[in-house]
């Protein structure tokens, strides 16, 4: 999904124009950055976590060339999805499969319906 389906899917939904829609998608987006710039944490209860981790700085190389370079230490966004996000995504794979056991399960014992044959 790419923002402007985000935006797409809140002004069908809500019923809002795609102004609206799109006002309401930037400033959830600026907001969360914002909070992280500042070293905020941002926890959204039944979705997961927002927040920031320290990279330590360390020599890489230059892939072309194969000199040594300095990386800087710098922040890192990291999210963390919660337990019920978790659950809500492996209960559609877990579905997903069990759908498929049984459409496997039908073809196999013959039940498919003449019309498919």
């Amino acid at each position: 999904m790419t923002k402007a389906d985000l935006i797409e899917e809140v002004s069908r939904l809500a019923e809002l124009t795609r102004k609206d829609s799109e006002v309401i998608v930037e400033t959830i987006f600026d907001s969360v950055v914002r909070a992280l710039r500042s070293g905020d944490k941002i926890e959204i209860r039944g979705f997961g976590s927002f927040r920031t981790r320290q990279r330590k700085p360390r020599v890489g190389r230059n892939p072309k060339t194969g000199d040594r370079v300095e990386v800087p230490p710098k922040k890192i966004p990291f999210f963390k999805p919660s337990k019920e996000l978790k659950d809500m995504v492996n209960q559609g794979e877990a579905r997903q499969a069990a759908a498929a056991e049984t459409g496997a399960a039908e073809l196999a014992a013959g039940s498919a319906h003449p019309s498919e044959s």
